[in-house]
């Protein structure tokens, strides 16, 4: 059996924390509390770990995993644009539970799925979670749940689907019911292309529409 670490005893927080560098150093899936639901995280560069964290779940390529990121500076990096409506937002709601689909750089040397060129990217806001990106880089961070399953809120729950599916479960408490809203950002690279709210979460859609106003689509 995996083992789980209780981030909130200290000598089980810093040998979960280095037990999970060094998972997801190895291409192997860790577990880990987010602002959100639990989530199942693999080296969003290593396409046998993203491959890896398919299966454990259940899902095709045709489902590619979002990815978390530690900040804004990696956006950047991580997508070919970010259009102005897309920064007013993540400055809004990151860190927090707002995931961004954007076009992706297409240098990048990865493989998430069928993700037809995009990416869809969040910055959490968990301190266990944003202090392992810090030390991993970008992650693909998918619900810890089996497909078709409700998504985990304790690691304990998460440990019950995915078994030794995963090699660290990293117990931070009870987490959040609700998952991340997604907004689509693809269409603002088209003429009069705007927002699309694809799945409705933790920030509300009008929050949203009074944000970027015509911005998003009706």
């Amino acid at each position: 059996m995996a083992p789980i670490f209780d981030a909130s005893v200290d000598a089980e927080l810093l040998t979960g924390m280095r037990l999970a560098r060094a998972a997801i150093g190895r291409g192997d899936l860790v577990v880990l509390p987010t602002d959100t639901v639990y989530g199942v995280a693999a080296d969003a560069f290593n396409p046998a770990a993203v491959q890896k964290l398919l299966d454990a779940k259940g899902r095709t390529r045709q489902s590619p995993p979002p990815v978390l990121i530690p900040g804004i500076p990696t956006l950047d990096a991580l997508a070919e644009s970010v259009p102005e409506p897309v920064r007013e937002l993540v400055a809004a709601y990151w860190p927090g539970g707002l995931t961004v689909i954007l076009p992706a750089q297409s240098s990048l040397a990865w493989d998430l799925g069928e993700t037809r060129g995009t990416v869809a990217l969040r910055m959490p806001g968990n301190r266990l979670a944003l202090e392992l990106l810090s030390e991993t880089g970008p992650l693909a961070v998918s619900s810890a749940n089996l497909t078709g399953q409700p998504a985990a809120q304790t690691a304990q729950e998460a440990e019950a689907m995915l078994g030794d599916a995963v090699a660290v479960y990293l117990d931070g408490g009870p987490g959040g019911t609700v998952a991340s809203t997604i907004v689509d950002a693809t269409g603002l690279s088209l003429p009069e292309g705007k927002l699309r709210i694809v799945r409705d979460g933790a920030v509300a859609a009008d929050d949203i529409r009074a944000l970027v106003g015509a911005d998003l689509v009706a």
